[in-house]
């Protein structure tokens, strides 16, 4: 008989809370205080397809953007840092 593995296992789900990693003043607490993409996904609904794998969240996308072209950021992995 085997016996179980006793190795430790990573956590899988993690807390992240933005008010202890930006600060009150920072910039991006401006941007999503003054830029509302609530009704983005109405205007775009014809563009994602309803089979299959679903999609990245419009809102998300439009505001990497906003941010990447903001602070210089080029690269895909550092903006989603």
């Amino acid at each position: 008989m085997m016996e179980p593995r006793q190795e430790a296992q990573t956590q899988l789900f993690y807390e992240f809370s933005r008010e202890d990693h930006v600060p009150q003043d920072h910039l991006l607490r401006s941007i999503d205080q003054f830029v509302d993409l609530g009704n983005i996904r109405c205007h775009l609904a014809d563009f994602y397809r309803h089979k299959g794998r679903p999609s990245v969240d419009p809102e998300l996308l439009i505001l990497m953007l906003l941010v990447g072209y903001h602070f210089g950021i080029r690269c895909k992995r550092r903006l989603c840092e």
